[in-house]
């Protein structure tokens, strides 16, 4: 396992999580994501890419939800956790994320190089 997985791992560990309104999508637009957070996600057709695109979706979204749910990427799940990020449905976890692990989860996400997933 590289650095950078580790790192992913341990600040996923550090973000809280909460439960979300079932069928609720509003935060699943199309986001950027590094290539070790892509690896762990199935790949998706250059089609698929477009349709998501073109409805401005995740391209991981299905009509239940986020398909990659557990292996979302990490701005995924800053959603609803920061002040900076909040859920537009007002859902938070009882205590939001750790200041300083926001700031790491950027600091990675500034770091490394990040494509369309």
């Amino acid at each position: 396992m590289s650095c950078s997985s580790r790192t992913i791992d341990h600040l996923r560990r550090q973000i809280p999580r909460f439960d979300c309104v079932p069928g609720c999508h509003d935060c699943c637009g199309p986001v950027t994501a590094s290539s070790e957070e892509m690896a762990r996600l199935p790949v998706k057709s250059v089609a698929e890419h477009d349709a998501a695109l073109a409805e401005f979706n995740c391209v991981h979204l299905g009509p239940k939800g986020c398909e990659v749910y557990d292996q979302r990427p990490l701005i995924c799940r800053l959603f609803g956790t920061t002040p900076s990020l909040p859920c537009p449905r007002g859902r938070a976890p009882e205590h939001l994320i750790e200041p300083h692990v926001e700031h790491q989860v950027h600091r990675l996400i500034a770091s490394t190089r990040q494509v369309l997933v």
